[in-house]
């Protein structure tokens, strides 16, 4: 794909530089209250994000600002990883403010971010076959005809769901042998860890870098106090790692919990650990003063989540596709 720059008068590109934090969060939450996108971030998020510097992204290196008359209108970045399903994914995001959308600027920056990937691809060699990687939310209609105009296609949906309310919680006992317990500081790597590895036969793919930790602990939304963790021994079983997500409550006038990540490590499968761990975390939710939770979760999920999700309360309400194109 080859397009030229759009001839726009006071067009010009330039690296991230320390301090477009603010820049940044606000051009993706204009785009998601124009594109209807039931998310939203801030600037320590953002921050947190930007803070990672590692051989899968450094914005440093990785990510360009777009300016008009010296003011960001849009940006890219990439970032990729080894995927489950044996490729190797570099993931594309253009975001373009929508009073600048229809000009042309998405479209190069697609391919700006596509000519970046393949030099990232020549720098660092692999044999594993090489993608291009993008990700929308189905209500960003225009990002997605971009991105299928330039030979996108749909590989795999997800889902927010949402359990309404906190009421009529039903809770489940542990497997024997196994007890919940507070997760100490020095665990957390431990925790990381297991989750990085129940998270290996699933479709996609993570950076479970060390960079990619102190990333997560830099977060606003880190409070360990609101994990659920399980463990058999010394061992972790399985856990969910909660978030309360205050910037998004405000905006939307809600009180939601998100259950951002739940795992059960292989060995612990198939015996009601994750029933058990979900139905905690909705209690932990709901004595935070919470009414109402949230989770994502892969259509397709091969260990039966959606089912296990839907059986705790949980209805499907808001559907993202991620979209692959061969390098």
């Amino acid at each position: 794909m080859s397009v030229s720059a759009p001839p726009l008068a006071g067009l010009t590109v330039r690296p991230y530089r320390p301090g477009d934090a603010a820049a940044i969060t606000e051009l993706i939450t204009r785009s998601d209250v124009a594109d209807e996108v039931p998310w939203r971030v801030s600037v320590d998020e953002i921050e947190s994000w930007l803070s990672r510097r590692n051989q899968h992204f450094d914005p440093t290196r990785d990510m360009r600002m777009v300016e008009l008359d010296g003011r960001p209108v849009a940006y890219w970045q990439v970032d990729w990883v080894d995927t489950t399903d044996g490729l190797r994914e570099y993931r594309i995001s253009c975001v373009v403010d929508p009073d600048s959308r229809g000009r042309g600027i998405g479209a190069w920056m697609l391919a700006e971010a596509e000519a970046y990937s393949r030099g990232r691809a020549r720098a660092l060699p692999s044999d594993r076959p090489h993608f291009y990687g993008n990700w929308q939310p189905d209500t960003a209609r225009a990002s997605i005809r971009l991105v299928e105009r330039h030979g996108y296609e749909p590989v795999r949906y997800f889902f927010d769901m949402v359990r309404p309310t906190l009421d009529g919680i039903v809770e489940f006992p542990l497997p024997e042998g196994l007890e919940q317990r507070p997760i100490a500081d020095d665990q957390v790597l431990q925790l990381w860890t297991a989750d990085v590895e129940a998270f290996q036969d699933h479709w996609g793919g993570f950076d479970g870098s060390p960079e990619r930790l102190e990333e997560w602990r830099r977060d606003p939304k880190w409070d360990p106090s609101l994990f659920v963790v399980v463990w058999d021994g010394d061992e972790i079983a399985g856990g969910v790692i909660n978030e309360i997500n205050a910037t998004e409550n405000a905006a939307f006038d809600r009180k939601r919990g998100w259950l951002a990540s739940v795992f059960v490590r292989r060995p612990w499968r198939r015996r009601g650990l994750g029933r058990a761990l979900v139905a905690r975390s909705l209690v932990v939710f709901r004595e935070r003063g919470m009414t109402s939770a949230g989770l994502g979760v892969d259509a397709a999920n091969p260990s039966g989540a959606l089912r296990l999700y839907e059986e705790a309360g949980f209805e499907p309400e808001y559907r993202s596709t991620a979209f692959r194109k061969p390098m």
